[in-house]
């Protein structure tokens, strides 16, 4: 085993789509940068997440000159449909936000197509980088440690390091005790996660019932993704599949919803986390890494897309002008439109859930919630306000 040493001006810690859109923004700005990825490339290609871009993250793209590359054959998100105890209720997205429609496209179709246009521009990207460690981050060097497949280890010497490797990550946990303040909250739900073999909606659906929330989105041509309200300690294996298409056949009022093979079931803890600062010395914290939001509303991935977006025009400020202000704003400006969008998603959640079975918060807010439902579908204010928020506004 020997040891290598190298210096770039930064290094990526984690290739999920936070550090991915990092990476390709920095090749374009003229920043060197290093990614490195704990797990091998096919894992991280075959991860199945999130698949809406709002119209903010899209633009991002765009504006970066990506996005005929990542986006080619993505719909656009045009129509919510919401059932009430079976009744249909149609929201034009397009129409509310001003024709800011987001795109439909599954997270590992982006996470391929971002891991080909940054190898395409020459980008540095290493998976399977095991025992990656974090030292030196008050410095002005900060410096970064892994060991290859091979056993041999590597340290990289930076001027940045971007933390991406989400909740669990190393990034988070090089912090100390004490340099920032941590903001969680249980939202004492649980969520089964389906994927089905099963044809999609023509529009993503949510369905509110007394039995319960359910939802549907389409995950390519012959794919669906379910998600069902469940105990925030449930486990897999309590639903068969013969109950999770009873429930769903349910809670979408749609007895004739066609079936097919379930590929994959999981349980997601619906909780909310922030990390303020998002920045501990030469360290920046994104995505995931510094804020955990609930799957209602989809903004996990777009926050994170837009972290990266900020943190690129900051670094590229940094060093190719020497001006570090971008980078001491960084942290404020992101938690502004972080905690804008987890109030958005915690009013979503409350409202669709609390609109449902009454053994979650009561009669009284199931009334509430369902009188948040009609001013949704009869106010055009109330309308255009929550497709602004969609869009991402």
């Amino acid at each position: 085993m020997s040891d290598m040493s190298e210096t770039t001006q930064v290094v990526i810690v984690g290739a999920g789509p936070a550090g991915l859109t990092l990476a390709n923004l920095l090749r374009r700005a003229g920043v060197d940068c290093v990614v490195l990825e704990r797990q091998s490339r096919a894992h991280v290609e075959e991860r199945q997440r999130a698949g809406v871009l709002d119209h903010a993250a899209t633009r991002i793209f765009e504006e970066w000159g990506l996005g005929d590359t990542l986006l080619a054959g993505a719909r656009e998100d045009g129509v919510l449909e919401i059932r009430v105890d079976g009744k249909p209720h149609h929201l034009d997205m397009a129409a509310l936000s001003d024709g800011r429609p987001g795109r439909i496209i599954p997270q590992q179709i982006l996470v391929t197509r971002l891991i080909a246009a940054f190898l395409a521009d020459g980008g540095d990207l290493r998976f399977d980088a095991d025992e990656v460690a974090l030292r030196d981050l008050d410095r002005a060097r900060p410096k970064v440690t892994y060991r290859d497949l091979d056993g041999t280890v590597h340290e990289i010497a930076a001027t940045y390091v971007a933390g991406c490797d989400g909740y669990h990550g190393v990034s988070r946990a090089g912090v100390p005790a004490g340099a920032v303040t941590t903001y969680s909250y249980d939202h004492g739900i649980g969520w089964l996660t389906v994927l089905a073999d099963a044809p999609p909606p023509r529009n993503p659906l949510f369905g509110i019932s007394d039995h319960g929330f359910a939802a549907q989105f389409p995950r390519g041509p012959k794919a669906s993704r379910y998600y069902l309200e469940c105990a925030p300690d449930a486990v897999p294996d309590d639903w068969s599949d013969e109950l999770i298409w009873a429930q769903l056949r349910l809670r979408l009022g749609d007895p004739d919803l066609p079936g097919g093979p379930i590929t994959e079931k999981s349980i997601v803890e619906m909780r909310s986390f922030v990390v303020d600062p998002m920045r501990y010395g030469n360290l920046f914290l994104v995505g995931d890494a510094a804020h955990i939001i609930t799957p209602m509303g989809g903004k996990g991935m777009n926050l994170a897309i837009a972290d990266a977006d900020v943190l690129a025009h900051a670094l590229r400020a940094a060093v190719h002008d020497g001006d570090e202000e971008p980078l001491a704003a960084y942290s404020a400006a992101r938690l502004a439109k972080v905690w804008n969008q987890q109030e958005f998603s915690r009013w979503l959640t409350e409202m669709t859930h609390e609109a449902g079975d009454t053994t979650l918060a009561g009669p009284f807010r199931r009334q509430l919630a369902r009188a948040r439902l009609a001013r949704l579908f009869t106010s055009p204010h109330a309308a255009r306000a929550f497709g602004e928020l969609v869009a991402g506004g």
